[in-house]
């Protein structure tokens, strides 16, 4: 024998799913409208920090400042001495990775050398890729001025060692930093070319 169709079968199922769909809807909504300035306000601080880490010897930092260079704009912060006094420049660029966009922020000193290099997003192979976060490999930058070149064996001061398996992460991240090369120079009016 069929069953009759009877619509509260239908109906009273409908209704409780809508109710607890909203329900949770509504959950997740008050709980990113109360997240929502702790994550921007520790964002905030996680770049004042990586600034400090990349141009350590200033004091303060000036308000996002952008530029266009080759049609696309960029954010940059002046590093600033306790006077006030422009003592460096902070940039951030990214590149295409073997995993994904590796992203760094750059500290310069106003004469092009750079203070620091710090990543900021890098999703990159653990154990291979992922090296480039190291001081190590990082550092090789340090109080030099670009662009840079990736070598095996780099012996000048603008060839960076390359990873060992990992040559499109140091690809990479060298050309983020060359990149934020390219904008101090536009900066500065071209007037240093490394």
């Amino acid at each position: 024998m069929k069953k009759k169709f009877n619509i509260k079968d239908i109906l009273f199922p409908t209704i409780a799913l809508f109710l607890i769909a909203g329900v949770c809807t509504f959950i997740l909504a008050l709980t990113n409208s109360l997240t929502t300035g702790k994550i921007l306000e520790n964002a905030e601080k996680t770049k004042i920090e990586t600034r400090k880490m990349v141009c350590p010897t200033a004091d303060s930092f000036s308000e996002d400042k952008t530029v266009t260079v080759d049609s696309q704009q960029y954010t940059y912060n002046e590093a600033l001495s306790q006077t006030g006094e422009i003592i460096g420049y902070v940039f951030t660029a990214s590149d295409k990775g073997y995993g994904g966009a590796v992203t760094v922020m750059t500290g310069m000193d106003v004469d092009g050398k750079i203070t620091g290099v710090q990543t900021i997003e890098i999703n990159e192979t653990a154990g291979l890729g992922m090296n480039a976060k190291k001081e190590s490999f990082r550092g090789q930058y340090k109080g030099k001025t670009g662009p840079f070149t990736v070598s095996k064996d780099a012996t000048t001061d603008t060839q960076i060692k390359a990873l060992s398996g990992a040559t499109i992460t140091s690809n990479a991240l060298t050309n983020a930093v060359n990149k934020t090369v390219e904008i101090y120079n536009h900066i500065k009016g071209g007037d240093n070319n490394g």
